[in-house]
């Protein structure tokens, strides 16, 4: 009986520290991610996809796009990115039922962190920062760590990290997303925790 229960406690602690979602891109088939605006190949543990011109005019200059259909509100959202030298912009976004919530926009000018004011009629974003000192590296792997933990935000991204708030951020999610304009972007190791 002791050793049921050792095994019992045990396996809960388990389940507790296993992921919300994870995506190692081992198959081109995962029940919560949709690959579109772009042919998306999976491949050596990463998604990669060069932009389309003509779908990307066709989506209303939306590039290709990793979502991810799962609901949470506090998370941990860790993965890493590739861009190749022509890549002009990677967004992540954490988005509610209605609306975004929470997004980070990489260019070569840095990192702009905005937010979507829930009561804004026309959803506009506002800004909370401008990182110009946040650049990701062309033909390099660049770790991103965004945690949501009620109206905060924790970025990291290399040595970079600093806290942001929001009302907006506290919010129920339902999905997740990361997407590109221009050239070539490989995405890996991506895992969502509590």
């Amino acid at each position: 009986m002791k050793r049921f229960l050792l095994l019992l406690a045990f396996s809960s602690v388990l389940a507790a520290d296993a992921p919300l979602l994870r995506d190692d891109f081992s198959s081109a088939k995962l029940d919560q991610r949709r690959a579109m605006r772009g042919e998306w190949k999976f491949a050596d543990q990463t998604a990669t996809c060069t932009q389309d011109d003509e779908l990307f005019k066709k989506n209303k200059d939306h590039g290709p796009i990793l979502f991810y259909d799962l609901a949470y509100s506090d998370a941990v959202i860790r993965f890493a990115v590739k861009p190749d030298a022509n890549t002009k912009t990677i967004v992540f976004t954490a988005n509610g039922a209605e609306a975004h919530l929470f997004r980070l926009v990489f260019s070569s000018a840095g990192m702009a962190v905005r937010a979507f004011p829930a009561e804004s009629q026309d959803h506009k974003s506002v800004a909370l920062a401008n990182e110009t000192a946040v650049k990701l590296k062309a033909g390099e792997w660049n770790e991103v760590s965004v945690e949501l933990r009620g109206g905060k935000a924790t970025v990291k991204v290399g040595d970079f990290a600093r806290t942001y708030e929001h009302a907006s951020i506290g919010l129920a999610k339902v999905n997740l997303s990361i997407g590109f304009s221009f050239g070539t972007l490989s995405v890996k190791d991506l895992v969502v925790t509590k």
